[in-house]
């Protein structure tokens, strides 16, 4: 019975030890200002940037947030620091590039908004309200829509 146990606990720690693996491989393709595939022992992972949203691909400043995150990672080797996956089994991290951490880049750049909801790092709220203060990116426009709020309404609701 014992051994059982063991082997339970055993397996267990090793499914839930390589969920959260962090990932390095090169980026092969941008989905959006907060999506990328990232080419890991010849397999694509999709990796979602982790708290922080960017504009959908059809809203205001989509396209741009598409654009900057291409710029600062696409054909580039990036380490991913995971943090799980999402209902659309993504992988969710923060994304570095030569040490530099992409998903703070793209607040910085007023290309994403913090993700309140799933926020762990709170310094992200004054790389933001940094952004907003300076007018920079999507700040520029005096009433940005939210992604959120944005896809609800195209839902309708």
């Amino acid at each position: 019975m014992k051994l059982r146990r063991f082997l339970v606990v055993l397996a267990a720690w090793a499914v839930l030890g390589t969920a959260y693996a962090d990932i390095t491989g090169r980026v092969i393709g941008v989905l959006d200002g907060d999506t990328i595939d990232v080419l890991v022992d010849h397999k694509p992972v999709r990796v979602r940037l982790g708290q922080v949203d960017a504009p959908e691909s059809r809203a205001e400043f989509g396209t741009r947030a598409k654009q900057a995150l291409s710029k600062a990672v696409f054909a580039k080797v990036v380490h991913v620091k995971t943090s799980g996956t999402d209902r659309y089994g993504r992988t969710i991290g923060t994304v570095m590039v030569d040490g530099q951490d992409i998903n703070r880049l793209m607040v910085a750049q007023g290309m994403a908004w913090v993700y309140r909801q799933y926020l762990t790092d709170r310094s992200l709220l004054d790389v933001e309200a940094k952004a907003r203060q300076g007018r920079v990116g999507l700040w520029a426009d005096p009433n940005p829509v939210a992604p959120l709020e944005w896809r609800a309404q195209r839902r309708g609701g």
